[in-house]
């Protein structure tokens, strides 16, 4: 074989494997041509390019960017927050996002407005407030970040707060504060005790009271009398003035008999 076949095979093999460019599952490819950029898409697939065009490849998938954000809640308190954007290029239209911005979308056009709106919505809550209401800070943010990055060609999948850093001085007052809640709450469940206690000691004294009212009523002089007159184990002692003796009289088994003197006379 000559040098110049040699050449000529080599130079074939490079300009086969130069002119065959492959688009992987989850991309998107744009063919620059000398007559510029292709609007259409290219897919998943392997494609056959002259040596001085180009292929641009573009990722679809669902990416996730995560930044360190230091926040000023509505007290002015420094927060330093852990956030998360989850996004990709909408796959049908990057040759717009390729002519407006190109693949450094992220850093020239996301991340900007992505911390910007992170700190927005934060800036509307106490800095104690932030941590328990991660949920809803992500969400507004993610409204939020939706609205700033409208009509760029980038479809936003969540926003997410990941972690919240309060200073010391915060966390202190939120320890003290929680323990003041725990302090109200066990005074407050002791003094439900106690209502409870005085209430049932105070329906005690009125039942008494009315049983005691209900006795006074009821046991009247003559009733008591009576009572004791008719007890079987009553006994009555009388004191005659004639005599020097007195007698006992027992009502319930002589009450129809003469009274008889203790010393049988």
């Amino acid at each position: 074989m000559t040098r110049a076949t040699s050449l000529l095979i080599l130079a074939a093999f490079l300009l086969i494997t130069t002119a065959c460019s492959t688009v992987l599952p989850g991309e998107r490819g744009l063919m620059f041509r000398s007559s510029g950029l292709d609007k259409e898409p290219l897919k998943e697939g392997s494609y056959w390019k002259a040596p001085w065009n180009e292929i641009y490849f573009y990722n679809v998938r669902w990416q996730t960017y995560a930044e360190k954000v230091d926040a000023w809640s509505a007290d002015d308190v420094q927060v330093d927050i852990k956030a998360a954007i989850v996004l990709r290029p909408i796959p049908e239209e990057v040759y717009y996002l390729a002519l407006s911005v190109g693949r450094q979308y992220y850093s020239q056009i996301v991340q900007p407005e992505f911390v910007a709106a992170v700190r927005q919505v934060v800036a509307t809550y106490p800095a104690l407030m932030v941590g328990e209401k991660s949920a809803e800070i992500s969400q507004k943010a993610q409204t939020v970040v939706q609205e700033r990055l409208k009509d760029r060609h980038l479809a936003i999948q969540s926003v997410t707060i990941a972690d919240v850093d309060l200073p010391k001085l915060v966390l202190t007052a939120l320890e003290q504060t929680q323990a003041q809640k725990q302090q109200k709450e066990q005074k407050e469940f002791e003094l439900l005790l106690a209502g409870k206690d005085a209430e049932i000691a105070r329906a005690r004294a009125e039942s008494q009271a009315k049983v005691q009212e209900t006795i006074n009523r009821t046991l009247t002089p003559e009733y008591l009398r009576y009572k004791l007159y008719d007890s079987q184990t009553s006994k009555m002692v009388v004191l005659p003035d004639n005599l020097k003796l007195p007698l006992v009289i027992n009502p319930g088994e002589q009450q129809s008999a003469q009274p008889q003197s203790l010393s049988g006379k």
